[in-house]
């Protein structure tokens, strides 16, 4: 089994390569064709199947959505079959009680929970980004780690600037909040929205991620799909991520292994490009 670099995550220990769980749900961010074909392909057992395969290969966290209905259902289906991985949770915006969704979610053992970026971000536009702390008091409560997602990196400046009471950040490297928008997975649907990835927010949220001392998680490091074009491209964002991220920071990348492995691949680039940057500071 690859050996992944880790850091620590509360009491936890956590792989700085994560799998992220939005090709489970149909959720690419890049078309609506790809989001049918990631629905189609991960009926229960392959999410069981998929799991089992990244936790082989070294990773132990996964990040997913707090919903009942696929997330939980598929997390209890994998650890009847002796999974262990760590989960780190999103609060499901749909549920008519998102308080109620994160007292089930830390029952279910999620090690930290955080703050539904899309959700952050339309309350930041609306001049309600304090109603969060509300959120972020409840997952206190529960004893988990706290975390709040954001595809704008004001909102964690904002955060930092007020002091407010979280572990660990949700990062994009992308903004694609510039226009107000919800999240396909809240709203049911395939359809894609417009949505801007440009180069220079990955380097504006790398430049966010290394001012807080907290731990940051970046999420789409490879712009859903769009630094996929070959497996050089993948390596060199993999890289890039790696070299711009603290050291007590890690990625989460969605893995979706129908046509090539994607699992060992990512486990690969992610190695590699912290042996780099090891050697580098050596």
């Amino acid at each position: 089994m690859s050996t992944i670099p880790e850091i620590q995550f509360g009491p936890h220990k956590i792989t700085r390569l994560i799998v992220g769980g939005n090709p489970f749900c149909g959720n690419s961010h890049f078309s609506e064709a790809m989001s049918r074909e990631m629905a189609d392909f991960y009926i229960a057992e392959k999410v069981v199947e998929v799991l089992q395969r990244c936790e082989e290969a070294g990773i132990n966290t996964v990040q997913a959505r707090g919903d009942y209905h696929r997330i939980l259902h598929w997390l209890e289906l994998y650890r009847r079959k002796g999974g262990n991985m760590h989960w780190i949770a999103q609060t499901a915006s749909e549920m008519s009680d998102v308080f109620q969704n994160i007292r089930i979610i830390a029952a279910a053992d999620a090690i930290g929970i955080y703050h539904h970026g899309s959700q952050t971000d339309t309350l930041w536009q609306q001049g309600k980004i304090d109603k969060v702390q509300d959120y972020l008091k409840c997952m206190r409560d529960c004893g988990v780690q706290v975390g709040l997602g954001t595809h704008i990196p004001e909102v964690i400046c904002y955060s930092e600037d007020h002091d407010w009471d979280v572990d660990f950040y949700m990062a994009c490297f992308y903004n694609i909040s510039r226009q107000p928008r919800e999240s396909n997975l809240v709203k049911g649907t395939f359809q894609l929205q417009e949505e801007e990835f440009r180069d220079d927010d990955a380097v504006q949220m790398c430049r966010i991620i290394r001012q807080t001392p907290k731990t940051c998680l970046a999420f789409k490091i490879l712009a859903a799909n769009r630094k996929c074009a070959t497996q050089q491209s993948v390596q060199n964002a993999f890289r890039f991520a790696f070299d711009n991220i603290k050291n007590n920071d890690a990625v989460v990348v969605g893995m979706f292994p129908k046509t090539i492995d994607q699992i060992s691949l990512n486990v690969s680039y992610a190695r590699k490009a912290l042996q780099n940057k090891q050697s580098a500071l050596d």
